[in-house]
């Protein structure tokens, strides 16, 4: 999945001036940057966004400015074994294709910037597939055999339920990867922006909470509170929805014991095998900073698998 929510924000900033959208259409090997990366340029030299975290992007922003000009759109491709190399190429041995196309209704038409937004914000997927033959991006399927498929993912959020230290270094290392972060606490004393700043907080009963915030394949769930109270019903509400990953923390003979409890509340098998109980990866992680890596791992990989 590729992060391009400042890419987005900047293509909105900036409509109605000659701007030029780079994106990466294949990748092999270490590719520093995912399929589906943008790199937004303006003409006045201005951008957003990055294709290759630095490898090619001074050459991007030449053939960018030549597409506003004029030019018509192109795909380039890059690797180590160009000429160029260690100039414009990519160092780390890996090989990219990326399509640069004007921001207009004959290459990546503005208005699909809005739509990207708007699908996100409900929640929603949205694809965009570009004729490359064209250079032309719609909504609509392209009856081509040279085409290009982009897939808008909804925002990653993650809800944490229970306000404790484990979840205090999680909520930044979620910050750290760009998800939405809400921490989920009915207990006051526990839920303070003193000890969560800038981090969004939820002092409702957490099955109520998980539920107003429709969680889907982009959510992620995790319990740490200790307290069944409180841990159970976020689990049943979490496990009501197509909830892309649930984890609860716990000893294996804990969560032996909330399986029961589930079961007997009504869950079934298939849900409760999509708990992740112990919550995370095993890396013999002591201390709470590298439980909540642990947890922030199996999240991040659950995440890619899905995708």
């Amino acid at each position: 999945m590729a992060d391009n929510d400042a890419v987005i924000a900047a293509a909105r900033a900036w409509a109605g001036a000659p701007i030029a959208l780079a994106t990466v259409v294949s990748t092999w090997g270490s590719a520093p940057r995912p399929r589906g990366s943008h790199m937004i340029v303006h003409a006045d030299g201005r951008f957003e966004g990055s294709v290759s975290g630095g490898c090619v992007e001074s050459d991007i922003l030449t053939t960018a400015a030549e597409v506003i000009a004029g030019a018509p759109f192109v795909v380039k491709d890059y690797g180590v074994a160009d000429a160029a190399a260690w100039e414009v190429g990519l160092p780390c041995g890996g090989e990219i294709a990326v399509m640069v196309q004007p921001v207009s209704a004959q290459g990546f038409d503005p208005e699909l910037f809005d739509r990207i937004a708007e699908a996100r914000g409900r929640g929603a997927a949205l694809t965009v597939t570009t004729d490359l033959d064209t250079g032309q991006s719609s909504l609509r399927p392209q009856e081509t055999a040279r085409v290009f498929v982009n897939r808008y993912d909804p925002p990653r959020q993650l809800l944490i339920v229970g306000a404790v230290q484990i979840a205090q270094a999680l909520a930044g290392l979620a910050r750290e990867i760009g998800v939405a972060t809400t921490v989920i606490d009915p207990r006051g004393r526990f839920l303070t922006e003193e000890r969560f700043p800038g981090v969004a907080l939820d002092d409702r009963w957490p099955d109520e909470a998980i539920a107003a915030r429709a969680p889907g394949p982009a959510t992620a769930v995790v319990t740490l509170s200790h307290d069944i109270k409180i841990d159970d019903p976020a689990l049943i509400a979490a496990l009501a929805t197509d909830t892309g990953y649930v984890g609860a923390l716990g000893s294996r003979r804990s969560h032996a014991a909330r399986l029961e409890r589930l079961a007997a509340a009504g869950v079934s098998e298939d849900n409760l095998r999509r708990i992740d109980g112990p919550v995370g990866l095993d890396i013999g992680a002591i201390g709470p900073a590298e439980i909540a890596l642990s947890i922030a791992a199996a999240m991040v990989r659950t995440f890619h698998d899905q995708a």
